[in-house]
């Protein structure tokens, strides 16, 4: 952190500043308005910005991304249009994992019991062929194991087991992920 009290003055750097203003030029006009079936498009703008993104990744263009250099998106996963990336901190999305529309993965809070609040951000990681549904919420520093599915609108503060169906708010584990794998 570049500041420890967020009421003097911002909490990163200026060079983090000025990458995500160009980060966020570069979304606006070549990310957003690129057409659906781009996704290589998308997903060379993001190796320019130091995300590490794997091979057949589908990023939509209506995905809001913080910091692609905080982003590491394993091969084949796909992020739907409307999803958040507060990418403060690392985001890794694994294999075959689906991130759904509306769903915000937000991996940065403040800590309301310093007088600054002081940011506080933590790296979330979706394990391979995880489905985070539609409008889910993800707290900072999760774990949301391997072939795990958050029902929609779930709000997940603690890490979700393997092969699990979770769902609630709070999102708790409800029953066994029954799915042959290739």
């Amino acid at each position: 952190m570049h500041n420890q009290d967020t009421h003097s003055g911002p909490s990163f750097s200026l060079t983090n500043r000025l990458g995500r203003l160009l980060w966020g030029f570069t979304a606006t006009i070549l990310f957003t308005y690129s057409p659906k079936p781009l996704h290589f498009w998308r997903a060379f703008l993001l190796r320019c910005f130091g995300a590490k993104v794997g091979k057949k990744v589908h990023v939509y263009p209506k995905v809001k991304i913080w910091a692609p250099w905080n982003l590491i998106l394993e091969d084949e996963c796909g992020i739907a249009n409307g999803a958040i990336l507060y990418s403060q901190d690392i985001i890794h999305i694994g294999k075959k994992a689906v991130i759904s529309q509306g769903a915000h993965l937000c991996a940065g809070t403040h800590d309301y019991n310093t007088k600054g609040f002081i940011l506080v951000t933590k790296p979330i990681t979706v394990g391979d062929y995880a489905w985070v549904a539609t409008e889910v919420f993800v707290h900072p520093g999760i774990k949301i194991g391997k072939g795990a599915v958050i029902g929609a609108r779930s709000v997940v503060n603690k890490h979700m087991p393997e092969w699990m169906v979770c769902a609630g708010f709070p999102c708790v584990p409800l029953k066994k992920r029954n799915l042959v794998m290739d």
